[in-house]
């Protein structure tokens, strides 16, 4: 037992090493988390330090089985860095304020909760699931941002704060950078790392939404995913793109016509078709990037996966693929390489896409003239060797002036 109205200890780390034992790859997680006493927080919260604040009276009133599904959940937080993508979502989106704060740790709630207890781990009371907000399981933070706003049905979560570790805004009580205890940002990423390989050793006991994490823990965001996500969005933003007329909202030059009503422009979320080269002279290893570039097209356009579609592409392209979960995408293919039959089957889709993006080894023909919509071309890096066996001194093409390049890798 801890001093009198003091922080149980004991009790804390006996839910500690319960955590541990339930979700053995998390233990080092887990242990690297540095408990500090605090009357400020409603129950526990973390920072981006992997300092954990825990309230003396929450530890008091809840069972040790409770308490680990909250250590669990605490350390999920940093793992799945939602404080580095809070930020980077609240900034692209203009979400500022408390409320949307709020929204920012419920969607992260969400995200974590959807599959993190049972099989040992019992579910706090209070925890925030999908299913308590009606939404779906499975979905990531920036996903659920989308399908939720503050009412009714989330008044009971107003007290609702994992520190700034959820949202990666600072907190009065909040010790910062210069704290004690922290862990440098080397240390951070040789917990994740050591994390990710534990998920890699068990993956028929990690539920997905860990094993989808790990794989993307072992190829860490990279300076050629920035450029490739700031194209999309870029392409994406354009004038022209996800625009349409809408008779929801007449038009304000209704009123100088009457006896009609004007439709008026709106701003839909952009349609994205990935052409994918899945011809012999690209790699297995390529054709595995490629899927963790879909991904983070999918997060550089809102996280709406119903949006984008991927096209499979070596001198054919056969199906038209929506992307549901990237793993789920079969790229078959490794016969030569002519991707303008990619190009004609993305723009036959009905809706057509907003943005074309080609994820390639550069060594195809290319469309004769631009097409109706934004193109991306994801550039896989290819030396100065010869590029066809038959012809030594064949040079593919570059990619057309109307395309924007980014080279991957």
């Amino acid at each position: 037992m801890g001093e009198p109205g003091g922080l149980d200890l004991g009790k804390l780390f006996a839910a500690r090493l319960q955590a541990a034992r339930a979700r053995p790859y998390l233990a080092t997680a887990l242990f690297a988390l540095h408990p500090v006493e605090s009357r400020w927080v409603p129950t526990m919260a973390v920072d981006r330090h992997w300092r954990c604040y825990v309230s003396p009276a929450f530890v008091d009133r809840m069972p040790v089985e409770e308490l680990a599904g909250v250590w669990v959940h605490e350390v999920s937080h940093l793992l799945r860095d939602h404080h580095g993508r809070s930020e980077r979502v609240a900034r692209e989106r203009g979400l500022t304020g408390p409320g949307e704060q709020l929204r920012m740790n419920i969607a992260a709630d969400c995200e974590i909760n959807d599959d993190a207890f049972g099989d040992g781990l019992v579910q706090p009371e209070g925890a925030v699931t999908p299913d308590s907000l009606g939404l779906r399981r499975g979905e990531l933070m920036e996903d659920y941002l989308r399908q939720f706003r503050l009412g009714p049905h989330t008044q009971n979560l107003v007290w609702l704060d994992c520190g700034s570790g959820a949202d990666g805004r600072q907190r009065e009580w909040d010790l910062g950078p210069d704290g004690a205890h922290g862990l440098s940002e080397q240390e951070r990423d040789a917990v994740r790392f050591r994390v990710a390989q534990g998920i890699a050793a068990r993956r028929g006991t990690a539920p997905a939404g860990w094993r989808r994490w790990a794989e993307e823990a072992f190829h860490p965001p990279q300076p050629w995913r920035e450029l490739l996500g700031a194209a999309v969005r870029s392409a994406a933003s354009a004038p022209g793109a996800g625009e349409d007329y809408s008779y929801g909202r007449p038009s304000r030059r209704s009123a100088s016509v009457p006896g009609a009503v004007l439709p008026s422009l709106r701003r839909r979320p952009p349609r994205v078709s990935v052409v994918i080269d899945t011809s012999g002279s690209v790699s297995d290893a390529e054709l595995g990037s490629a899927i963790l570039e879909v991904a983070a097209i999918s997060r550089a356009v809102g996280g709406r996966r119903d949006l984008v579609t991927v096209v499979p592409c070596d001198a054919d392209a056969r199906l038209v693929h929506p992307l549901c979960r990237g793993e789920g995408i079969p790229l078959m293919g490794g016969g030569g390489t002519d991707l303008r039959a990619g190009f004609t089957k993305a723009l036959r889709a009905r809706p057509g896409p907003d943005v074309i993006v080609v994820l390639t080894d550069g060594q195809t023909p290319w469309p004769s003239s631009r097409p109706p919509c934004r193109t991306v071309v994801g550039l896989f890096p290819r030396g100065s060797a010869s590029y066809d066996e038959d012809d030594p001194e064949y040079v593919p093409d570059d990619p057309p002036a109307w395309a924007r390049v980014v080279e991957i890798g």
